[in-house]
């Protein structure tokens, strides 16, 4: 496909003495296109040129124009402000577009020049002792399509679940467990028993803070490799692991790791030892810290009591990170409540020596799942519904949906997980994932308005357009694609994997929902607009590819966000 932005950016740089790559990274996709195809903000060149953007703009449109650039490829150029805005010849763009998709298929869109950079992303790392609570749905579904978006890209990905299974957690619960576990049924449901157990301690706690003590002796004793405690606490992570693989399965998620905290264990003396040797572990109430720069709090390396805290477990597991992988970056997909923690470790491994892997270094954050009440759902209090029971909630919902519209249906019940689980996770990347998100059963599942069962629905459309019209034709004439509404889409289909690019660049699946939904839009009121199946065959085939391409590119796309597409609704 023509390198539209390569080849705007040459003519561009060669006027204003800008090298093409820097005037390249500059070129924009207008959210418009009555704005043009590709536009270039002049205000990046008003203070190196001392001209007002407006004056810079209209001097290279008159440029360009007497070069006689507006020639097979540009169709005009106009200027907006301070925006120089281009616009493709039509019939150009269409046919390069449909028959580039056409002919990459499946790696429409992918990338191979990033098989040599390591992604490493943390992601998912539930507490263990607990279900696996809607708490973690997001972390879950966000690393997960960012795990996807950067394999498509072609880069070497290491997908690390971080278990919470060290800490003064899980010891919460061993210790009630110690204390407690006659009186629980563990036959049935044990990670519910344990749950509750959990609960119960901290209830206690909360009243009585000196009841930590219990909590305490138990993390001693697991450090100490006690036998009896080690194997309680081994039971409880195989207990949890097992819940956790039951959602991991539905979501269709993996990870090439399961190294949790307590791997680091042992791995934490070289973070003390290095610490000391470069003089950074200071006495601060018994503890020992790293002082922070500027207002950040110091780092606690070592508590009062001379246990390691969960900060040591992450630095010792960003060095194993850095001899093991070597990244080019490390994202840790974790809720916007920690990012004071993640600032202080990032900077404590700069101060360690390692500047240019903490550059590498970057906290996805994320706002909270809400319950009705705007309040965060949480296990603690023991309000938190489980993953298991959303999905499962969300699969019966649509299978009653589907009673209801398409009782004839095959394989309703495959369809109903499809359309009910991607529900939940487009829900969760409808929006940037900074935003806090309240769970809302009545925008989850509509097939009307920007849901997930919204763009299944639109591709299942397109395939029933193509098994109506049966045989699909190889080629066609694309000039025949004239028309503002089949453009528009081409033009979206266009953009899908700078789209995709841009997502991963800013760690933002959201962008690539958005894009969906445009997409989706666009197809619709084409298909609204147009007869796809009509008298005039060339026209037929042209738009019978146009809604295989649109079809192709839209599973494609909620695949990334970790999304299936049934066939049949």
């Amino acid at each position: 496909m023509i390198d539209y932005k390569e080849k705007i950016a040459s003519k561009i740089s060669s006027i204003a003495n800008l090298d093409t790559g820097t005037i390249k990274q500059y070129i924009e996709v207008p959210p418009n296109p009555d704005m043009g195809d590709y536009t270039f903000p002049c205000f990046k060149l008003a203070k190196e040129l001392r001209k007002s953007p407006q004056a810079i703009a209209e001097d290279i449109k008159a440029k360009l124009t007497s070069e006689d650039y507006v020639d097979d490829l540009i169709d005009k150029i106009e200027v907006a402000g301070g925006y120089l805005n281009f616009f493709i010849k039509k019939e150009v763009y269409i046919s390069d577009v449909m028959n580039e998709a056409l002919s990459q298929g499946e790696n429409y869109g992918k990338t191979s020049g990033n098989v040599d950079k390591t992604i490493v992303i943390d992601y998912s790392a539930p507490n263990v002792a607990k279900p696996f609570h809607i708490g973690h749905l997001r972390s879950t579904v966000i690393g997960n399509a960012l795990y996807k978006i950067y394999k498509f890209l072609g880069y070497n990905v290491v997908g690390v679940n971080h278990l919470g299974d060290w800490g003064m957690g899980i010891c919460r619960t061993i210790a009630g467990y110690n204390m407690w576990k006659d009186e629980y049924d563990f036959s049935n449901n044990p990670i519910n028993a344990i749950l509750q157990i959990y609960v119960r301690y901290n209830n206690i706690e909360k009243e009585d803070p000196d009841f930590k003590i219990h909590a305490t002796e138990v993390l001693k004793k697991l450090e100490a490799k006690d036998e009896e405690t080690v194997k309680t606490w081994k039971w409880i992570i195989e207990i949890s692991l097992q819940n956790y693989q039951k959602v991991y399965n539905l979501m269709n998620c993996q990870f090439d790791s399961y190294n949790g905290e307590a791997f680091y264990i042992d791995k934490t003396d070289r973070v003390i030892k290095e610490l000391k040797d470069k003089n950074l572990l200071v006495e601060s109430e018994g503890a020992q810290v790293v002082m922070m720069d500027e207002d950040i709090p110091p780092c606690m390396i070592i508590t009062a009591q001379g246990t390691t805290i969960y900060a040591t477990r992450d630095l010792a597991a960003l060095l194993y990170r850095i001899d093991t992988y070597h990244f080019d970056k490390c994202l840790y997909v974790v809720a916007s409540e920690q990012s004071l923690h993640f600032k202080q470790i990032f900077e404590t491994l700069a101060k360690m020596g390692y500047e240019e892997y903490a550059k590498r270094c970057e906290h996805i954050p994320f706002g909270l799942v809400l319950d009705e009440e705007g309040h965060k759902m949480g296990s603690r209090k023991g309000n938190a519904t489980t993953l298991e029971e959303i999905f499962d909630e969300s699969i019966s919902k649509s299978l009653k949906i589907i009673e209801e519209k398409n009782p004839e249906l095959e394989d309703k019940e495959d369809v109903a997980k499809k359309v009910g689980v991607g529900a939940v996770i487009f829900n969760d990347l409808a929006n940037s994932r900074i935003k806090d998100e309240i769970f809302d059963w009545n925008q989850i599942l509509s097939f009307n308005g920007e849901t997930g069962p919204y763009l299944q629905y639109t591709y299942v459309r397109t395939r029933s357009i193509l098994r109506k019209a049966g045989q699909i034709p190889t080629a066609s004439n694309f000039d025949l694609l004239n028309d503002a509404e089949s453009y528009e889409v081409v033009r979206l289909i266009g953009t899908f994997k700078e789209t995709v690019e841009v997502s991963a660049q800013k760690n933002e699946p959201s962008i690539i929902s958005r894009y969906l939904l445009d997409l989706a839009k666009a197809f619709s009121r084409f298909y609204n607009e147009h007869q796809v199946i009509t008298e005039d065959k060339a026209v037929q085939d042209a738009r019978i590819l146009l809604t295989k391409v649109t079809g192709d590119v839209i599973k494609k796309g909620l695949a990334l966000l970790g999304i299936q597409c049934p066939e049949k609704m």
